[in-house]
């Protein structure tokens, strides 16, 4: 493009009224021209003249200004452009490094080393194991138990996991601990894997879906009735006998007492829905495994068919009956069954892509949040999968339009999903304690597995929005940012490890001050060699002496609602862990361990979460 600059025909440009211009550049100034024969000639004399003295303002444009420099001194110009060349490289060095010196593993903030945290609570479940212990495992104090589990009933139902700190295995709480892991491990096997703990999560998940796999007989022929379907609920007794599982402390490898198996059909809705998610999930998981996904996808609709088959005026919870989840209703009582059967169809339509699954989750939607009591709103645990199907349902909102007429159906879940992070922020929904711990259910005890729950479901929808380049979001006439639920996120998860009045970790060997009388048999009965009865093993509970083995990476059940933790063994409700609150603590870490970033990627801090492996069996 033609250049132009604005000169005058002769030295004295004040004294003339007579200039000569040519156009310049984008920008259009005018600067003086040293040639008339490529310039446009202008005589000021034709335009009006003013009574405002204007060469007494400053001018708004740049002037061309002639400087006769002489350089005197070579050798002072060479040491000038050298110190200029080297502040600027200087400069430019420390950029670079400040660049590549910042955490790759930064936590929004946090100074927890959250890969040591996942690895320890990963750990955790390697101590929970039953069956045939691996001979591999990086626990030291357990070995091989249960493995006459089911032979009261004929079937075998060795393996699985130990609920807490007792040796009774519930169907239940295992299965959505298995759901959970897996959601995980769907959104942020990057994570696990750029910290060397993918395989790890895999083979625990793995280690569940097995275990569930036996937990449910079929009908032998076509013409048998949906009832005839057997579904194991538990191994293990509150009641039978002298010693049960209860009140016996003793290692599982040294129980001797009977362990009755806790039998129920297909009218157990909420059992059966949530075993078909769990290996609906799993099956997502190990999908590189053609035939090992396959059988759980298999198991996961035949028993979702006979569950649903059952006339709708007989489905129920499974602690409706005493048969099936009597004894389980002093710790896993269950208030529902819609959720769970609404939670199963929601992970079998990923599983599988078949809409069939997706419309009747959309009808059923209604129902199942009617059904949710009042204690439970916006819970998300063992009990309650309505909080977590929301955001689950809004992710496919955001990121895999379904069309008509699923795309409106699923609106409910979103608007849902926004009050639900509105919940979290509010200071008027929930309380918190003082130190900042939020009770989403004050009056039930053991806290930290709600807020760890909470930690992980706002920290997930955040990282949705960003991928959506969404700065927050809004419900009624509140707004939120990603920050706000970034920072709620990692407070909770900053307390559990120790931020809080009582300057304690409530992990198991995380940080310097953490539980050491937690109640649990394992933990605290030596393992020395000797086999210890039902009656020596009362000497271990009233000890005041540390647990003799370090249960790596549990999470105990937390602080009462003014903050305060009393570190007894005695006392479960502050000290005893459980595989369904260690699911939700991993879960809330793996979502807030940022990602290792390259030094070219700019986009890091949108990594870390796989966008669309979920939609995999999707068309």
């Amino acid at each position: 493009m033609p250049e132009s600059t604005l000169s005058s025909s002769s030295p004295d440009m004040n004294c003339s009224s007579v200039s000569y211009v040519h156009s310049i550049n984008e920008a259009g100034r005018l600067l003086p021209s040293a040639s008339r024969w490529n310039s446009i000639e202008i005589d000021y004399n034709a335009f009006p003249k003013s009574s405002i003295e204007y060469d007494s303002l400053p001018s708004p444009y740049s002037k061309s200004v002639e400087f006769n420099l002489v350089i005197t001194d070579k050798t002072h110009l060479k040491r000038f452009v050298y110190i200029s060349i080297f502040l600027v490289l200087a400069i430019l060095s420390l950029v670079l490094l400040l660049h590549f010196l910042a955490p790759k593993h930064g936590h929004h903030g946090s100074s927890k080393n959250l890969t040591l945290a996942i690895n320890q609570a990963l750990t955790f479940f390697e101590a929970q194991k039953s069956g045939h212990f691996p001979k591999n495992s990086s626990v030291s104090f357990r070995g091989d138990s249960g493995l006459q589990d089911g032979n009261s009933s004929s079937h075998d139902l060795v393996g699985g996991f130990y609920d807490s700190g007792n040796n009774i295995k519930f169907s239940f709480p295992t299965a959505y601990t298995i759901t959970l892991l897996s959601w995980t491990v769907i959104e942020y096997h990057q994570k696990y894997a750029d910290i060397g703990e993918l395989e790890h999560v895999k083979d625990i998940i793995k280690w569940g879906s097995d275990y569930l796999l036996k937990l449910f007989v079929l009908p032998i022929n076509a013409t048998s009735s949906s009832t005839d379907t057997n579904l194991y609920s538990q191994v293990g007794s509150t009641t039978s006998d002298r010693f049960n599982d209860v009140n016996c402390w003793q290692r599982p490898e040294d129980m001797s007492y009977s362990r009755p198996v806790s039998i129920c059909n297909s009218t157990a809705s909420d059992l059966a829905g949530e075993i078909v998610a769990a290996l609906s999930a799993a099956s997502l998981v190990f999908g590189e495994d053609k035939a090992y996904s396959g059988e759980l996808i298999k198991g996961a609709e035949k028993l979702f068919e006979l569950a649903t088959a059952v006339d709708p005026s007989a489905q129920g919870t499974y602690t409706m009956s005493d048969a099936c989840g009597g004894q389980a209703r002093q710790f896993y009582n269950s208030s529902g069954f819609e959720d769970e059967l609404v939670w199963a169809e929601t992970w079998l339509f990923f599983a599988t892509g078949n809409t069939t699954y997706l419309g009747s989750v959309t009808q059923k939607w209604t129902s199942a949040e009617t059904e949710e009591i009042p204690s439970e709103k916006w819970i998300f645990d063992w009990n309650n999968k309505i909080t977590a199907n929301a955001v689950l349902l809004t992710r496919l909102r955001f990121f895999h339009d379904m069309g008509y007429p699923y795309a409106a159906a699923l609106q409910p879940s979103t608007t849902r999903t926004d009050l639900l992070m509105c919940s979290y922020l509010s200071e008027h929904i929930f309380n918190k304690t003082p130190g900042g711990l939020i009770l989403l259910r004050p009056d039930d005890g053991k806290p930290l597995q709600f807020a760890a729950t909470a930690s992980f479901l706002s920290k997930l929808y955040s990282d949705y929005l960003d991928l959506l380049q969404r700065q927050g979001g809004s419900c009624s006439s509140h707004n939120y940012t990603l920050e706000m639920l970034r920072h709620f996120s990692m407070s909770q998860v900053d307390y559990i490890l120790g931020d809080n009045p009582m300057k304690m970790s409530y992990v198991v060997g995380f940080g310097e001050s953490y539980p050491v009388h937690v109640h649990h048999r394992s933990s605290s009965i030596p393992w020395d060699g000797h086999q210890y009865s039902c009656e020596d093993g009362d000497k271990w509970l009233y000890s005041e002496q540390p647990n003799p083995n370090t249960l790596l990476g549990a999470m105990v059940g937390g602080p009462d609602q003014h903050d305060k933790f009393l570190d007894d063994r005695k006392k479960p409700w502050f000290t005893e862990p459980s595989i369904s609150s260690n699911a939700g603590l991993v879960a809330a870490l793996i979502a807030l361990h940022n990602p290792p970033c390259e030094s070219s990627d700019f986009s890091c801090v949108r990594s870390g979460i796989d966008k669309m492996g979920i939609f995999t069996n999707i068309r």
